[in-house]
């Protein structure tokens, strides 16, 4: 039995697959996004199926989701940003499912790829500029430079504005992937530990039981600043600076 920390991340084929050439074979990472997406709707399918005026605690559970993601959207983009409450909850469920699902025994956390993460990123980060454009046309760029803003920054402040800007869904992906990959590979090295050393292994066990639960509370947390990140990008498009 391999011990390694990193092959936990290695990408397998199930089904393999090509077309003209191309590898598009079905992977773990591509079976546990689809948990990933099929899970949440499991979840609101039945904690709303025969709604009740006093909910039970699967239906208590689900409200409290929706409000708190509600909540985060309204506060950051106010009444304009309603009309995107569907992709802000859809974005954070999918993330959070995605990291704790792969806290189970044996499962792929495909957060862990940065390949991935950055795929996410920087569809959203297109997506909002896009939206940016169309909803303020050329006053989007405003900010980069934003109003009452001494002329002779410019030179200095614009360069540093479109830098930050372009960077966001490096930074983006790589908090998420980060944290999700160096959780893992310490739980990973932890179990390592719990063999090797034997009847002394009950330290490491314990230690390895904590860091078990911290890293699921990371999971939530990394799904969460994902989110409030998206709806502070989401904030610059409707309103700009």
């Amino acid at each position: 039995m391999s011990f390694d920390p990193l092959h936990q991340f290695v990408v397998k084929e199930i089904v393999p697959l090509s077309f003209y050439g191309y590898n598009i074979s079905f992977t773990n990472s591509a079976l546990f996004m689809g948990l990933a997406l099929v899970a949440p709707c499991i979840l609101l399918f039945f904690s709303l199926r025969g709604q009740k005026m006093i909910p039970g605690r699967l239906q208590c559970f689900s409200e409290m989701i929706y409000e708190f993601l509600f909540r985060i959207l309204e506060e950051t983009n106010h009444q304009r940003g309603q009309a995107f409450f569907s992709l802000i909850f859809s974005l954070f469920l999918f993330v959070a499912f995605g990291n704790l699902l792969g806290m189970l025994p044996y499962a792929f956390t495909f957060s862990s790829q940065i390949i991935v993460t950055f795929s996410l990123a920087f569809t959203i980060f297109v997506a909002i500029t896009i939206l940016g454009i169309l909803k303020q046309g050329f006053q989007f760029f405003r900010i980069f430079f934003p109003k009452n803003t001494p002329l002779i920054l410019a030179p200095l402040l614009v360069p540093i504005e479109i830098i930050s800007y372009l960077s966001r869904p490096v930074s983006l992906s790589v908090r998420l992937f980060a944290n999700m990959m160096a959780g893992h590979v310490m739980i990973k090295v932890f179990s390592g530990f719990c063999v090797a050393m034997g009847m002394w292994g009950v330290v490491p066990l314990v230690l390895n039981i904590i860091l078990t639960f911290f890293e699921c509370l990371v999971a939530l947390l990394q799904a969460y600043v994902f989110t409030v990140l998206t709806c502070l990008y989401l904030n610059d498009a409707l309103h700009g600076h």
